[in-house]
């Protein structure tokens, strides 16, 4: 993959910033129904000391990527996309949070493969397991979430709103932008601007 465009290090203005994500947005498909995000149902953490709740995330943007080790794009795409994403943005700013939703290959899969992915790979963002349905292979948060499939990405606003939801590869400049932009709304707004579902 070649390199991505990175805020911190980048000689952009911020009023040079705003003006792409603005275009960016306004080229978007945009979402015309906001909800809140429902709650995440996790079996167990990794890499993080205690639980996360995205109630105790508000007043950030929250990326929620989900993704399975047997799934070619996870890997190819969606898990290195979630831990650029996480090396780029301030965490005061923006919570990457990967979701391992096992919904297919159950027998294949097992705590310890993904203690041994995350390790391998040097994730360094916190992931959560995906709480198991006794109703069907969808687990709980996938389904809540409606999911489509791995990998999927779901951008969170700062009052806690679906902003973006996205199945399969995502641009990392689109991405970029779009998270770069929800970070510049206020907590408190009432009207936020569109952000792009997928």
């Amino acid at each position: 993959m070649g390199e991505t465009l990175n805020p911190k290090k980048s000689n952009l203005k911020d009023s040079d910033v705003a003006v792409v994500a603005m275009a960016i947005r306004r080229a978007s498909h945009m979402t015309t129904s906001l909800s809140l995000a429902p709650e995440l149902q996790v079996l167990t953490w990794y890499n993080t000391d205690r639980p996360l709740s995205l109630a105790a995330l508000r007043d950030r943007v929250v990326v929620l990527v989900a993704f399975q080790v047997l799934c070619p794009q996870s890997i190819a795409c969606g898990v290195p996309q979630a831990q650029r994403i996480f090396d780029t943005f301030e965490p005061s700013d923006v919570a990457v949070i990967g979701l391992h939703a096992t919904f297919e290959h159950h027998d294949a899969f097992s705590p310890s493969v993904l203690r041994a992915f995350i390790h391998e790979y040097r994730l360094k963002f916190p992931i959560a397991l995906d709480q198991p349905n006794d109703r069907g292979p969808i687990p709980h948060t996938m389904e809540c979430y409606k999911m489509r499939g791995t990998p999927s990405l779901v951008l969170i606003d700062k009052l806690g709103l679906v902003r973006k939801h996205a199945f399969g590869p995502c641009d990392d400049l689109r991405i970029g932008a779009e998270i770069g932009a929800l970070t510049q709304e206020s907590a408190r707004s009432s009207k936020p601007a569109r952000v792009s579902a997928a």
